[in-house]
């Protein structure tokens, strides 16, 4: 069992000077993120290597000073953690249901995080897209297959700009089985990345979409 204040040692080299605010988010998970239903009872106990650092290591793929859209953010992850990891970004957390868009702006106000904004809305919705403009990384998480992914994403990313999905252990296969979709979509480049290593017992697995300088927009 972890306890959201003491995190692994490792935390101290991901989130530097911030490690202080990254602990008062896991507290915020474990508490209320469990009673409002924004995270599993049994996430609780391993916020940190799964959820926080899992979360935050993504950074390793983000130019400085980037804009950051977090799509379907949900509890903040990884929207969140790479606020806090990197404060050079600037970081719009997208998520549409309003519980979750309640919780996320008491997070932002709590832990006092200037680089970060909260939006309802959906990335797929033609019009919210319209409003956004064009970002330098686009993130997701546990939000919907890569090929769909494609379609909502890739025309909210500035050209050159990197879609960053973290996936599991079957990324390579979703992204092979999604690469016309993709090339459908504008993504000029597509990998499967790893990062953390040498800092998570696991790594986490991103499949990384690099836009084209046009697009084909999907459908609303």
């Amino acid at each position: 069992m972890t306890d959201p204040l003491h995190p692994p040692s490792v935390a101290r080299a991901v989130f530097g000077n911030r490690l202080e605010l990254a602990q008062r988010y896991a507290v915020l998970l474990a508490d209320v993120g469990v009673s409002r239903g924004l995270i599993g009872p049994r996430e609780a106990d391993r916020l940190w290597e799964r959820h926080l650092l899992n979360s935050a290591v993504i950074g390793e793929l983000i130019p400085p000073a980037a804009s950051v859209l977090d799509v379907g953010s949900g509890a903040g992850l990884p929207g969140v953690p790479l606020a806090l990891a990197r404060p050079d970004l600037s970081v719009t957390l997208m998520e549409p249901m309003a519980r979750r868009v309640a919780f996320l702006v008491e997070v932002v106000a709590d832990l006092e995080l200037d680089n970060v904004t909260v939006l309802r809305g959906r990335a797929e919705d033609a019009a919210v897209r319209r409003s956004l403009g064009r970002n330098d990384v686009v993130t997701a998480r546990a939000v919907t297959g890569l090929h769909r992914l494609a379609g909502w994403c890739l025309p909210l990313l500035a050209p050159a700009g990197a879609l960053l999905a973290i996936k599991g252990e079957s990324a390579q296969l979703e992204l092979d089985a999604a690469r016309a979709a993709l090339h459908a979509a504008g993504a000029v480049r597509a990998d499967v990345q790893a990062c953390g290593i040498g800092l998570l017992t696991v790594p986490t697995t991103v499949i990384r979409v690099i836009a084209g300088s046009t697009f084909h927009r999907a459908s609303p």
